[in-house]
C-alpha cells in the first residue's frame, strides 16, 4: 500500500520552481525518485530531496500545472509540511515576479517588492 499523496498546485514553471528550491538551500535533482517511508519511491519531473527519509516530488499534470507527490507522514516526522509548501511557494512568487519584470518593455519598470512573512 502506498503511502504517496498527490497535491494539486498552481505552480507552472519548473525552472522557476527549481531556483526556489535551491534558494531554500534544498538539493534539487531531476527525472528522478521521490523516497517515501519503507523504501517507496514515486517517480517526478523535480525532486527535492529533504533531510530525513522522505521527499517532495512534482509532476507535470494533464493541465500542464505541476502536481506535489510526496509521503505527507514521512515528511511530517521532520518537516512542518505546513511552513514548508509555505516557504516554497513563497519563494516561487518572488522569482516569478522577478521573471515577469525581465519581459520586454518591463526593463525600465521600477519595482518594489515586499515580502511579509
Amino acid at each position: 500500500m502506498s503511502h504517496f499523496s498527490t497535491l494539486h498546485s498552481k505552480l507552472t514553471d519548473v525552472e522557476i520552481l527549481k531556483a526556489s528550491l535551491r534558494d531554500l538551500g534544498l538539493v534539487v535533482q531531476t527525472n528522478a525518485k521521490v523516497r517515501g517511508i519503507g523504501r517507496q519511491r514515486a517517480q517526478a519531473d523535480i525532486v527535492a530531496v529533504l533531510e530525513g527519509d522522505c521527499d517532495l516530488g512534482w509532476f507535470r499534470n494533464a493541465e500542464g500545472s505541476l502536481d506535489l507527490v510526496t509521503d505527507l507522514w514521512g515528511v511530517a516526522k521532520k518537516h512542518n509540511m505546513a511552513e514548508l509548501i509555505s516557504s516554497i511557494n513563497q519563494k516561487y512568487a518572488v522569482h516569478q515576479t522577478l521573471a515577469a519584470v525581465k519581459r520586454p518593455g518591463l526593463q525600465k519598470a521600477k519595482v518594489m517588492l515586499v515580502v511579509q512573512p
